[in-house]
């Protein structure tokens, strides 16, 4: 089980990469998500998580002035230097964008520490995308840095920041790794609703990292993670189920979850409900219904794309011409309306 659960974790659970590791791509989508943020008076209110790419229109939407002009941008820096966070905040932000001025980094962050030092979150937030491992700018990576700016954020209560912080423990990057640290705020965003998140809480529990190993609280915390639809959590729920970790073996939910997932759009889950399909385990045997499933996954690209194709290929054996027509034609169907997210 913890070999095929490791497979699991590496092609399911956030693409996190090996034991222990967490890839770039996942790090950069916890650093996007950090910038959800609350600000005051006239600056405006980010309610949603940004999408990868939107990393300046996330900071543009913190709360930037609308007009560039000579005098607003004087009259900015003569709020900035009376101390007024807002404004410090502002110059920093436009100085690091290049919104108005020539981008300078050495003015950018001394602005923005500034603010940040106030208690500026969107300050904050600025830093932590300047420190963290996937800044766009030529900023060199300081990890004690960003976990200073994570912990001022998380200690005010920000459920990002928390998860963030969690990260980082884990990884052991700009602080002692520390699985215990990584649990607590884990935990306290987790117990906020951040579904990232519980989703590390429960793999935490069920490699007995920083907290007692436990599967039945990995399937709690991937069961909240799971009903609040998030793909990765529901193929994980699946994976449980299936082997009997945390809640009885179950393969009716175990295909219930798969399909869930599958129907966001999740490759590996279309692979294990193909599969399924195909062995008839858990289902009636429906090679139809196996052909398509493993002709969207090996439309993803899976990093074992030769082996689905295989059973895509095995499925296709057993189908008239006219049966796999029709399920090409259902697979070209489901693309259109399901339309690749932008990276």
């Amino acid at each position: 089980m913890a070999d095929q659960f490791d497979s699991c974790k590496y092609r399911v659970v956030g693409e996190r990469g090996k034991r222990g590791t967490m890839n770039s791509r996942s790090c950069h989508w916890l650093i996007v998500s950090a910038l959800v943020i609350t600000a005051s008076g006239a600056w405006a209110q980010q309610s949603a998580p940004p999408v990868p790419g939107q990393k300046k229109q996330a900071v543009d939407q913190c709360g930037l002035p609308s007009a560039f002009d000579e005098k607003s941008i004087a009259v900015l820096k003569q709020q900035a230097v009376h101390g007024k966070a807002a404004a410090q905040y502002s110059l920093g932000a436009m100085y690091e964008f290049g919104n108005g001025v020539p981008k300078e980094h050495t003015r950018a962050t001394f602005w923005l520490h500034k603010a940040a030092e106030q208690g500026s979150t969107c300050a904050q937030a600025v830093l932590i995308l300047l420190y963290s491992c996937e800044a766009d700018t030529s900023m060199p990576e300081d990890y004690s840095q960003a976990v200073a700016w994570f912990r001022k954020s998380a200690e005010l209560g920000d459920v990002h920041a928390q998860s963030e912080l969690g990260c980082w423990y884990a990884r052991g990057k700009g602080t002692p790794q520390d699985y215990a640290q990584s649990a607590l705020w884990y935990r306290k965003a987790a117990e906020q609703g951040e579904a990232n998140a519980q989703i590390e809480l429960g793999m935490l529990y069920y490699e007995g990292r920083g907290v007692p190993q436990d599967y039945a609280q990995t399937a709690l915390w991937f069961r909240k993670a799971a009903e609040q639809r998030d793909a990765n959590a529901q193929l994980a729920l699946g994976y449980l189920y299936r082997d009997g970790h945390g809640v009885p073996q179950d393969y009716a939910q175990t295909v219930l979850w798969f399909r869930k997932s599958a129907e966001q759009g999740n490759a590996s889950a279309q692979r294990e409900l193909g599969c399924w399909y195909k062995d008839g385990q858990g289902v009636p045997q429906d090679y139809a219904e196996a052909y398509f499933w493993l002709d969207l996954a090996a439309a993803g690209k899976p990093t074992d794309t030769e082996q689905v194709t295989k059973f895509r290929d095995e499925a296709a054996s057993h189908l008239t011409p006219a049966d796999l027509s029709r399920e090409q034609e259902r697979a070209r169907k489901w693309f259109e309306a399901h339309p690749a997210k932008p990276q």
